[in-house]
């Protein structure tokens, strides 16, 4: 599962697809300017999200 943890406050989540209940796990996409985004993303095909932001930047993710 991907755990997302913020380097400032040590806050952290865990997040699951809504449709299927299946943990997300870490993935990176490039954009078209070629810049590489961390993402999390559902292994069934869901769809995917941005990592998620606290204290005013991205968290960072380790798959636990």
């Amino acid at each position: 599962m991907a755990t997302y943890e913020c380097s400032k406050c040590g806050m952290s989540v865990n997040a699951s697809c809504a449709k299927c209940d299946t943990p997300l796990v870490n993935a990176v996409i490039t954009t078209a300017d070629g810049r590489e985004v961390q993402v999390s993303q559902c292994s069934n095909d869901h769809g995917k999200i941005k990592s998620p932001l606290c204290c005013g930047q991205d968290m960072s993710c380790t798959v636990g």
